[in-house]
């Protein structure tokens, strides 16, 4: 590398204030936050019960959880109760519904003003947030614009969802002096939701920015949206939470958020495999074994890097960096820690041996 070469394609982070979520902390500097959105039924607290702990152990730091109507916050309360991590109340159309989610344990309300029920509507929910002691969410969403931005024909939709989500910040501030906030201006678009969060990030530039690509799709759409659109943000400096939305299992989102920032090299938390997309030269059923390999690590906590090549071509030289990795060839493979072979095994023993080894660590 030149010297006149940046050292990192990672741009500092933006200088926001902190807000404080339960005992997770967003913004002020703190790591980058994983969210993610309970799914099961508003009515069974026992499934959302479930649900956050199985979030939580994959590493969730905070979890939405909608309350459709009044008669969901019984339930919302016990899973407040419950829940080892922050649960933030998803609040639409309902401000009275906002207001009681606040004193029944939510950590945080996350609102949209724009169909919330006006500003005076919109003040009591910030006079209940101010009571409790807990941040607000302005969700601002490209399908969900007040009228009046959304019809405006001078703006592009960047534009209007900036303009609608500074607004209210300012209003939030500067007429009700409630500055303890977080802001979300999302769209199913990742060059639309770019723009907005650039937009953003210069406009209000000390207040914490929930980052993501909303309704991004299923997993394989979603994971590449997502990954586009806020890969993009956090390289920028921009971001001090994000979820990965996914129509797929909640738990997908809150991994691939982690994968995500470890590939940044912002946050890691689990094991990373590095593994070659396998060519002719591999004999052995490399992607049955990587496969096997990955699963087997969901359950590891560690932040070490494991490589499963196809072949010598692209084993310990390639992935020396690698804590803990296999090198195969015509049906065996040669296992290595740090980059030195310490064993060879069959290849039906390879996934074992992996294992094996991490745990020597």
């Amino acid at each position: 590398m030149a010297d006149n070469e940046p050292k990192t394609l990672i741009a500092p982070r933006q200088g926001t204030r902190p807000v404080h979520v339960g005992d997770v902390v967003v913004g002020g500097g703190s790591p980058i936050v994983v969210q993610s959105m309970l799914c099961a039924s508003e009515t069974d607290p026992g499934a959302n019960i479930e649900q956050v702990n199985r979030l939580a152990e994959a590493g969730c730091e905070i979890a939405r959880m909608a309350v459709p109507r009044r008669e969901s916050l019984a339930v919302f309360s016990k899973v407040c109760d419950a829940s080892p991590i922050p649960i933030v109340a998803d609040i639409h159309f309902d401000a009275k519904c906002a207001i009681e989610a606040a004193w029944r344990g939510a950590s945080a309300l996350r609102i949209n003003p724009g169909n919330i029920g006006g500003l005076s509507e919109t003040d009591l929910v910030i006079a209940a947030a101010r009571g409790a002691g807990i941040p607000i969410r302005i969700g601002v969403n490209a399908g969900s614009l007040q009228s009046d931005i959304a019809e405006r024909k001078d703006l592009s939709l960047p534009e209007k969802l900036a303009l609608s989500a500074v607004g209210y910040v300012r209003y939030f501030k500067d007429e009700r002096g409630f500055s303890d906030i977080v802001v979300s201006a999302k769209a199913h678009d990742v060059t639309t939701t770019v723009q907005a969060y650039r937009l953003l990030a210069r406009q209000i530039p000390d207040v914490p920015l929930h980052i993501g690509v909303t309704e991004a799709g299923t997993a394989m759409q979603g994971l590449v949206k997502s990954s586009a659109g806020s890969g993009i943000l956090l390289a920028e400096g921009i971001g001090d939470t994000l979820r990965i939305s996914l129509t797929d299992d909640p738990v997908l989102e809150v991994r691939a958020g982690w994968a995500l920032l470890s590939a940044l090299g912002l946050r890691q938390r689990t094991p990373e495999i590095i593994s070659c997309p396998t060519c002719s030269r591999c004999k052995v059923d490399l992607i049955s074994i990587a496969k096997e390999v990955e699963e087997r690590l969901q359950d590891v906590e560690a932040p070490i890097k494991v490589a499963v090549m196809g072949c010598v071509v692209n084993g310990p030289g390639e992935a020396k960096d690698a804590d803990v990795g296999v090198a195969c060839g015509d049906g065996h493979g040669a296992v290595f820690a740090h980059g030195k072979i310490v064993r060879k095994v069959k290849e039906g023993q390879i996934a074992d041996a992996l294992m094996e080894q991490i745990k020597a660590l």
